[in-house]
């Protein structure tokens, strides 16, 4: 089913509003090759911020949008090998040219004031003044689901901003804020009650987990491309996949060269892991507790994909401090978590009776642990659930380096 108003990572975001520019601005050249698209992306004016996105990661991504039909791949004519980009997002937006002139540029630059709006949407839609641009601001503000929202003005500002609502909104949205969600509900018992119910409940579903989950990195290439850069990164130092579940991530990090250590606090898990990958080594252990490794002063990655899905909020800080001190300097530590206003309970997990608690995070808490640990070169990515193939939340992707001094 088609996305009225789709949340765009960062990435997506710019790679959507490189194709609707050029769309207008170049049509003799649109649709897009990958190439032209990457140019599109990176180049240094009308960006903010600017990039230096590599093909691997432009591909990942338009193969995500193809996935949510947001972009449609096209040949450039009869016979021609030469695969180009058309974006869709208009398809689902409804939304006329003078509108869609202004998202364009809110893909592009970020939040923007109505003056500065008018100037850069002159090649894609000639507003007569700035009272029209605010008039179709307003209106795109006061649609059943809205597109736009203005912010509060900041010390210094003249003028009042505008944001897209097509990803992540700043901070000071003039928006009522969302009801709070209570994430430490999950240890009202104490942690050690948690750990149980969880070692039970993932002991009792390790054998359907690993059935339903095992294969899950082929059909997303996003995670692949990550987990492949991460393994690289780490140049054959040992890594620890925390939370490996049945072990498929640390496999990944494996193919792509990676002297990789699995570790789970269920059992059953790590026995479903060796008997998937016999030749890579697994463990029992509670992240929580990791150790350095046996040969190495440190780890050169840690990886964690959704090992604090159930962990209370107020953990957060002390388990990636603890994580972040077991890396070597320049090291690396690679996130992926839920993110939303949600506590969600799982009373039945891939066929089994389980008692679960799966806390969607907040991603400017991660973000804050992460800095607060004192790691550095953070870059984070935001995505949409991938349809027919995860559960429906959004998945909120970290990548941190200890100094190096």
């Amino acid at each position: 089913m088609a996305e009225s108003r789709p949340q765009l990572s960062a990435v997506e975001q710019r790679v959507l509003g490189a194709l609707l520019e050029k769309q207008r601005t170049v049509p003799a050249s649109y649709p897009l090759t990958l190439n032209a698209l990457r140019s599109a992306c990176n180049q240094t004016n009308n960006r903010e911020p600017a990039t230096e996105y590599d093909e691997s990661l432009l591909q990942a991504t338009l193969k995500e949008l193809r996935d949510r039909e947001l972009v449609r791949p096209v040949w450039s004519g009869a016979g021609s090998r030469v695969m180009k980009f058309h974006q869709r997002l208009e398809e689902h937006l409804g939304v006329g040219q003078p509108e869609l002139a202004l998202l364009t540029v809110m893909l592009l630059r970020g939040p923007q004031a109505p003056g500065e709006l008018r100037t850069r949407t002159a090649r894609l839609h000639a507003f007569e003044d700035r009272s029209e641009v605010e008039a179709t601001l307003r209106g795109l503000a006061e649609l059943p689901e809205p597109l736009v929202v203005e912010l509060e003005l900041k010390a210094g500002q003249q003028d009042r901003r505008w944001a897209h609502l097509l990803g992540p909104l700043p901070e000071s949205v003039a928006a009522p804020a969302p009801p709070q969600v209570d994430r430490d509900a999950v240890i009202a018992e104490g942690t050690e009650a948690r750990d149980a119910r969880v070692r039970a409940g993932y002991d009792a579903a390790a054998e359907g987990y690993a059935r339903e989950l095992a294969g899950e990195l082929a059909h997303k290439p996003f995670d692949g491309w990550l987990l492949d850069r991460i393994a690289a990164d780490a140049d054959g130092g040992p890594v620890a996949d925390v939370g490996t579940g049945p072990g498929h991530v640390a496999a990944r990090l494996a193919a792509s060269g990676a002297a990789v250590v699995g570790y789970d606090l269920s059992p059953a898990m790590i026995d479903e892991a060796k008997g998937l990958f016999p030749d890579l080594e697994f463990e029992v252990g509670d992240l929580t507790n990791l150790m350095r490794p046996r040969a190495a002063a440190g780890w050169s990655a840690i990886t964690a994909w959704y090992a604090f899905v159930h962990m209370a909020a107020s953990e957060l800080p002390a388990v990636i401090a603890g994580l972040a001190r077991l890396l070597i300097p320049g090291g690396q530590l690679a996130v992926a978590l839920h993110v939303g206003e949600e506590v969600r309970h799982l009373e039945e997990l891939c066929g089994a009776p389980v008692d679960l608690d799966f806390v969607l995070h907040d991603a400017s808490d991660v973000l804050e642990a992460v800095t607060a640990a004192g790691l550095v070169d953070v870059e984070w990515y935001l995505r949409s659930p991938l349809p027919d193939v995860e559960a429906a939340t959004d998945r909120f992707y970290v990548l941190a380096r200890r100094p190096t001094a």
